[in-house]
């Protein structure tokens, strides 16, 4: 890549991560005043209790700025003729939104009814899949996205046929929902998909992908500017707005660049959260009512071994960037 590309990267960065700090430093008081507080599960962590009334929904505000600069930077594509860079992150966006549109309406499900349950499970995964289909449908139809991935550890091609698409669902839907599920600490899922963001970085620069390298700045610096606020004690909340809308960005970008395998190993730590909570519900039905973990996600086992949030954070961003690592020079 040029280094004029590099400049571009980097102006994007920035733009990005101000006016996620900006945005969110301004939406904060608005949503105190609108009351839109966090309600904590009574059966979670006690210490949880004193984050009720935390403000949610956070996640608006670099939903905004990536939307904003998104906006400007697809200005300067079309100037300099870079159509079909356009196609693609608009098509990885809109899928983002998509996704986080269904995030706001269970983030505001939970405050009409003044609990922590939103939309139920079923709703929130069918419109998940509609998304997920749509979006495959336009990334085949627009984009030239074909059925062909990359395999980690030597790079071969791999065309799955028919099968990529059932498979591509599960991807997608199941990524969305495991950073939705990580995203149980103070600043945990700010610094993995700041992790994630590095990784689409390098991956976009080494392979020479503009979509992957260009999403990677703005998730680095979406991810970095919310953590002022939402690193402990959390001053804000993402909410399923912006856990489910950061998930739509990765998940779309593991199709487009076609290295959904990569992702899954970078993202390995968004998958064991997941695997957590299903490993636990098939343990306590197998079992009688036994649990595998003191609770889950796995992050709040390790709450309940007695670690603090801290702690757990740091541990979880040493291993995102050994696996992140793993995942680039594994490609």
């Amino acid at each position: 890549m040029t280094g004029e590309r590099y400049i571009e990267y980097a102006a994007v960065f920035v733009a990005v991560l101000v006016f996620t700090v900006l945005a969110t430093h301004l939406l904060i008081p608005v949503l105190q005043r609108r009351h839109a507080g966090q309600r904590i599960l009574e059966i979670g962590p006690a210490w949880h209790l004193s984050k009720a009334g935390t403000p949610t929904m956070g996640g608006l505000a670099f939903i905004f700025a990536i939307v904003g600069v998104g906006v400007l930077y697809g200005v300067w594509l079309l100037r300099t003729e870079r159509a079909q860079e356009l196609r693609l992150f608009w098509t990885v966006l809109v899928y983002a939104l998509a996704c986080g549109a269904i995030g706001v309406a269970d983030d505001a499900c939970k405050l009409l009814k003044k609990q922590n349950q939103g939309l139920t499970a079923p709703q929130k995964y069918l419109l998940q899949l509609l998304a997920s289909a749509i979006f495959l449908l336009l990334a085949r139809r627009f984009c030239g996205v074909s059925t062909v991935i990359r395999l980690p550890f030597g790079g071969a091609a791999l065309d799955l046929g028919f099968f990529y698409y059932p498979l591509a669902l599960l991807f997608l839907t199941g990524l969305v929902n495991a950073l939705n599920l990580t995203d149980g600490l103070d600043g945990l899922l700010s610094v993995n998909v700041a992790v994630m963001g590095g990784f689409f970085l390098l991956l976009g620069l080494r392979d020479r992908l503009p979509i992957s390298a260009l999403s990677g700045v703005m998730l680095l610096g979406a991810a970095l500017g919310f953590l002022l606020f939402n690193r402990h004690p959390a001053k804000v909340f993402m909410g399923d707005t912006g856990s489910l809308f950061f998930g739509g960005f990765v998940a779309a970008l593991g199709i487009v660049t076609a290295h959904p395998l990569a992702v899954l190993i970078a993202g390995a730590v968004f998958v064991w959260e997941t695997l957590s909570v299903i490993l636990q519900v098939v343990y306590f039905k197998c079992t009688g009512g036994k649990r595998l973990f003191r609770m889950a996600p796995f992050h709040h086992h390790l709450e309940k071994c007695g670690l603090r949030e801290g702690s757990i954070v740091a541990l979880s961003l040493a291993v995102s960037v050994f696996l992140a690592g793993l995942a680039y020079f594994g490609g």
